[in-house]
């Protein structure tokens, strides 16, 4: 682990998101409330607000950080038979939030995976991506596309 002991403790803030496609009838599980495992989006909120939480426990080397907001927001786009996936982490420390906040994204969505996977094995998760940091010696990065 590198020492971040000599660093500044400021507010860090990362926004990730993602998200997972499927086919129509699975969709319609979700969005009705009607999947037999129960309430998927919740269960899958859960997931990834413990999985931000225990980041450290996952990643080699990653600082266990004192997380002061964690947000995970799901939302269904039956256009597009997709669930998105956005979280927000944040705390105020010496080092950032980034990781936190993709691993809350990809354990939201392999939770929605592993509750729908016996009625639709060919779900896709595409496109985890860390949209926007702040905070530090680096200030804010945001993704331009």
């Amino acid at each position: 682990m590198i020492n971040v002991g000599e660093k500044a403790s400021t507010v860090r803030i990362a926004i990730a998101d993602g998200q997972i496609t499927m086919q129509p009838e699975t969709l319609n599980l979700i969005i009705g409330g009607t999947h037999k495992k129960g309430d998927v989006l919740g269960l899958a909120r859960i997931a990834g607000i413990m999985a931000a939480k225990k980041t450290s426990e996952l990643i080699p080397l990653c600082h266990p950080l004192m997380l002061t907001h964690i947000n995970v927001d799901l939302t269904p786009l039956p256009d597009k038979n997709t669930v998105h996936c956005q979280t927000t982490v944040k705390t105020t420390g010496q080092t950032g939030v980034e990781i936190e906040a993709l691993t809350a994204v990809q354990i939201a969505l392999l939770t929605i995976y592993d509750m729908c996977k016996a009625v639709d094995r060919g779900m896709i998760i595409t496109e985890v991506r860390l949209k926007k940091k702040s905070g530090g010696k680096s200030g804010t990065w945001e993704r331009s596309s």
